[in-house]
């Protein structure tokens, strides 16, 4: 079981490969107005969760992630076995 702290963790050592990604402040950073990620590096870090987490983040939820801490949130809860 992981926590949210855990994730979260794993998430910034992710974001770092990223362009934008070596000054992440904090959870409520915006993914693409603060990062500036792009779509198809979007899609890219999506693969990378899957990998790293062996969880998958459908495409009709994308919606939803706007922040780290949503990102975060959202797999807290796949990875737990919690419905997403």
């Amino acid at each position: 079981m992981q926590t949210y702290a855990e994730i979260l963790s794993e998430l910034y050592a992710l974001l770092r490969a990223f362009p934008g990604g070596e000054q992440i402040p904090d959870d409520e950073t915006a993914l693409l107005s603060e990062l500036g990620l792009t779509s198809l590096q979007i899609m890219d870090l999506l693969m990378e969760i899957e990998d790293r987490f062996d969880a998958t983040v459908t495409l009709n939820r994308l919606p939803e992630i706007r922040t780290i801490g949503d990102l975060a949130a959202m797999l807290e809860k796949l990875v737990n076995g919690s419905p997403a």
